[in-house]
């Protein structure tokens, strides 16, 4: 069944030529590597080398990392220590264009880092806290500052600042020199404040011989113009204040400190780039900037972001800062919650010289500007943590799950940037993540489900009654309170055929920006698709009209919204996916036919997910077909970026996207083409078949009867017998039948029934089921008669469509891993599956074909295949002629992708509304 997911070949396509651009970031990407879990979303709590809590600070120079592992927002654990990575570029980071190492024990490749130092602690495995500080203890060391030479540690809650002349070597070594503070064992607070006394100090920098301190509490910044030499030694330079002795106060009346260029209310972090310095101003939700290094008190800052002037501090101040996004219904400009220019709780900014990051806490983001800003209010260019400016979904009650997805942050606390990797602290997710410069986009769901590929919401509207010349039709279609009416007045050379064409052609002219509408012509219906796919489409409101008030003709709707649209961008383990895209690949290569293992490189592309190479089906220009590993159920959400050699030697990445995992999300496999679209569907069997559904509970001496035409199969029920050996020992009675052979279904208890005998002779043949009148075992018969042989493994089509009754197989993915551990076991990821034939997901499959339930009889993993699901369903008996019956399959809440079919019901006679 391979090529139903690796696509007609069509061409050969070559990439079009493109001019190499510099690797950049881009708005909505996942992060490429993960420090402190074990994947991504496992917000693991051990102390050990390798796991980190609720990381606080976070400072890179000379190829080591360095990491404060406690912070002040009340993310958890809080580990009072300071760790540090070494060699960072081989053993961490390594370069993007890299292949990355492939260990089979290692099932996240990018979950790396251990570390080899830890500071404030005797070992990775002890958190003790220590009331009565020492020159190695720490007490929620919330920031790290280090020039590749010294190391600083701002102890935030000892009230001091912690200074080693040189990098640490040895766990729990203690420091050399202490801020703040008269020694090594005392942690008050003076009020006032000194030049040499500070006060919950939350951020530090080493700027060539400078030191700068965020000394939160005082609502200040300290800058030594030469590095300190001795305990509490004086600062130079104070900004926020007037002078050293003054501490700015609330005005307890008012309970408030009006923002100025010159002062500041709780200052969390300070760097520099050398020329200028950056601070961010928590209290009033901003990023200060100084143009240059300040060398006097009270400087006043030059530039101001996340504020369009220095005198307002109103957290995500959109009003002022974001363009208008609507009118009310007064008139009244509407302004988004936020945008790239806004700012709510800044937590760090930092400067490459070039390029400024900062990190906004408050919206679970990192704002980048490609360029220093110039301007006040500037908006930046790039966000990461988030898909877009104006969205925060970690802090959205409807993503409850995504919080740690790869592609996003909960209060961004630290950044540091080594010139291609941006690191970043992420506190409530237990992690350091990684954001490389990559170079080129796709889009940030580019990762769907190969089967369903997007799943669109669609409605009815029936036609019926009478048609009647200058009777007037009105179709409205409304999204969002944006309402297009479609108004429709009958001709008289109208028919059923032309009125439905006119009206599709009505709509579809514009055309309608939330609808497509279509014709089912059989049962003289128009079929409303939503143009956007995914849940979108479900808000999607129609509704219909007829004038005058005695109007014949009659408009129906199938309900007032769209329904059914699915987000195929949240896939299974074992998943067939596609990764949707341009220049992915200069060339279309395919697996072999009939290979037993999937290649993890095809025409020089490579896909990497959580920094594994999946298996490929196929890889081109426009798509790369893949597997999700089946492993990968202990996760919620991968990181995807594909790597691809180009012919000129050049190696380039695409940007990492987020791919959300879940336990199941199925999707069916149809022919391209617009959605919904014709499903590949197929007879199940040259022979008539029927079912019997064996259900209730089992009591001793129930006799349970399968008649044959009149030849009765009847077994006794013992007080040892589940259901299964009940349908089991009827099976075994069936089959001594001249007529009827009988078998087990792959899912529930039940008997599928097939003729001996191929084709039409097989048809018709009677069955029935009965039990004695106090039976506690339940025998069903789902269609009175043996029904509708065909060719087996045929295609359903116009010229062959299936039949009321009948059995149809349809292919699917994403139905996720399998019940019985031993059948999950022989699906190995980018293999053929080997295991036995009677298979099936741990999650229950239903399914609706026509509107009406259709029995699953057999959801397995397909034998001889890799990812693909085969599905054998039963129609009602009771389904009229479509040529266009819609099929789904569900598990739990998730419902595949719409799929078409030619039904004919042979007993059936089509009444179309009355012509005049």
């Amino acid at each position: 069944m391979m090529k139903f997911f690796r696509m007609k070949p069509f061409a050969i396509l070559l990439a079009t030529a493109t001019v190499a651009l510099p690797a950049d970031f881009f708005t909505g990407q996942a992060a490429r590597l993960v420090i402190g879990q074990e994947t991504f979303t496992a917000q693991g709590s051990s102390l050990n080398s390798n796991t980190l809590g609720g990381v606080g600070g976070v400072a890179y120079a000379n190829n080591m990392l360095f990491v404060t592992d406690s912070n002040r927002v009340g993310a958890g654990p809080i580990n009072h220590r300071v760790l540090i990575y070494r060699n960072v570029a081989s053993d961490i980071t390594l370069p993007v264009s890299a292949e990355v190492p492939q260990t089979p024990q290692k099932p996240c490749p990018a979950c790396r880092g251990t570390a080899s130092v830890v500071l404030g602690q005797t070992d990775f495995s002890v958190n003790e806290l220590k009331l009565i500080p020492t020159n190695a203890s720490m007490r929620q060391p919330n920031s790290v500052a280090t020039d590749g030479v010294r190391l600083v540690v701002s102890d935030t809650d000892n009230n001091r600042v912690l200074i080693w002349n040189s990098i640490p070597s040895q766990n729990n070594q203690p420091a050399d020199l202490v801020l703040g503070q008269d020694s090594f064992t005392t942690n008050r607070v003076v009020n006032p404040p000194t030049a040499s006394s500070l006060r919950g100090p939350q951020g530090a920098w080493i700027q060539g011989n400078r030191l700068m301190v965020a000394d939160t509490s005082n609502n200040r910044v300290l800058i030594w113009n030469t590095f300190p030499t001795r305990n509490n030694q004086a600062a130079d330079v104070v900004l926020g204040a007037p002078d050293f002795t003054t501490r700015v106060e609330l005005d307890l009346v008012v309970t408030r400190i009006d923002p100025k260029a010159d002062n500041l209310l709780n200052p969390v972090s300070v760097t520099s780039d050398g020329q200028r310095v950056f601070v961010s101003d928590l209290g009033f939700n901003r990023v200060l900037i100084w143009n240059t290094i300040p060398t006097q008190n009270a400087r006043a800052a030059d530039l101001v972001l996340g504020q369009p002037d220095f005198t307002s501090a109103v957290a995500n101040n959109s009003p002022r800062l974001c363009p208008a996004s609507g009118k009310d219904a007064a008139g009244a400009d509407l302004f988004p919650r936020l945008c790239a220019a806004t700012i709510e709780f800044p937590r760090f900014a930092l400067s490459d010289g070039k390029r400024l990051f900062v990190a906004d806490g408050g919206n679970d983001r990192i704002l980048v500007y490609n360029d220093l800003p110039l301007q006040n209010g500037q908006k930046a260019d790039t966000i990461l943590g988030q898909v877009s400016e104006s969205t925060n979904r970690s802090s959205d009650n409807a993503f409850p799950l995504l919080r740690a997805a790869t592609d996003q942050l909960r209060t961004p606390m630290s950044l540091a940037f080594d010139g291609t990797n941006l690191y970043v602290a992420d506190p409530f997710n237990r992690r350091v993540m990684v954001f490389s410069t990559h170079d080129q986009r796709v889009p940030y769901t580019a990762v769907r489900n190969a089967a369903s590929l997007d799943v669109f919401a669609t409605g009815t509207i029936g036609l019926s009654g009478t048609i009647r010349e200058n009777d007037q039709i009105t179709i409205s279609v409304t999204k969002s309170g944006n309402k297009n009416d479609y108004v429709y007045k009958i001709a008289k050379s109208d028919t059923v055929s032309t009125l439905l064409s006119n009206l599709v052609a009505l709509i579809n002219a514009k055309p309608d920006p939330y609808v497509t509408a279509s014709i089912i012509p059989d049962l003289s219906t128009l079929l409303m698709t939503a143009r956007e796919g995914g849940e979108g489409g479900n808000t999607v409101e129609i509704a219909t009209s007829t004038s005058p008030a005695d109007a014949t003709i009659v408009l129906t709707t199938g309900g007032a919204f769209l329904t059914g649209g699915q987000d195929a961008a949240r896939v299974a383990p074992g998943s067939i996916i596609s990764l949707l895209g341009d220049n992915l690949s200069e060339v279309v290569a395919a697996a072999p036919d009939g290979a037993e293992n999937l290649p993890t490189e095809l025409g020089n592309v490579q896909l990497y997910l959580d920094g594994k190479l999946a298996p490929l089906f196929l890889v081109s220009p426009s798509r790369i077909n893949a597997q999700i590993p089946w492993e990968f159920f202990d996760r919620n959400s991968v990181s995807a970026y594909v790597r691809i050699r180009h012919s000129d030697g050049r190696i380039t990445t695409t940007m990492p996207v987020a791919v959300q995992i879940i336990s199941e999300n199925p999707g069916l496999f149809a022919i391209e083409g617009t959605d919904p679209r014709v499903g590949i569907v197929q007879h199940f069997s040259s022979r008539a078949t029927g079912t019997v559904s064996v259900d209730g509970s089992v009591k001793a001496n129930d006799v349970a009867t399968v008649l044959i035409e009149d030849r009765e199969y009847a077994y006794t029920v013992k007080d040892t017998d589940s259901l299964a050996d009940v349908r089991d020992a009827l099976i075994r009675l069936i089959n001594q039948d001249e007529k009827v052979e009988a078998f087990a279904a792959g899912v529930f208890t039940r008997i599928r029934l097939r003729a001996r005998v191929p084709g039409e002779a097989g048809n018709g043949i009677p069955y029935s089921t009965k039990t004695n009148d106090t039976a506690q075992v339940i025998l069903t018969a789902t269609t009175p008669n043996l029904c509708c042989a065909n060719t087996e493994g045929a295609t359903v089509t116009v010229a062959n469509p299936a039949l009321p009754g009948q059995t149809i197989v349809v292919y699917g993915t994403g139905l996720g891993r399998l019940k019985e551990s031993f059948s999950q076991n022989l699906a190995v990821t980018g293999a053929v599956y080997r295991g036995p034939i009677l298979n099936e997901p741990s999650a229950f499959v239903s399914s609706l074909a026509g509107g009406k339930t259709a029995n699953v009889l057999y959801a397995a993993l397909r034998p001889g295949s890799i990812g693909l699901y085969e599905i054998h369903l039963e129609l009602n008996s009771d389904l009229p002629t479509n040529s266009a019956t819609q099929l789904t399959i569900a598990q739990d809440v998730y419902v595949s992708n719409v799929i078409t079919f030619p039904l004919r019901n042979p007993t059936e006679v089509v009444v179309e509304p009355a012509a005049p």
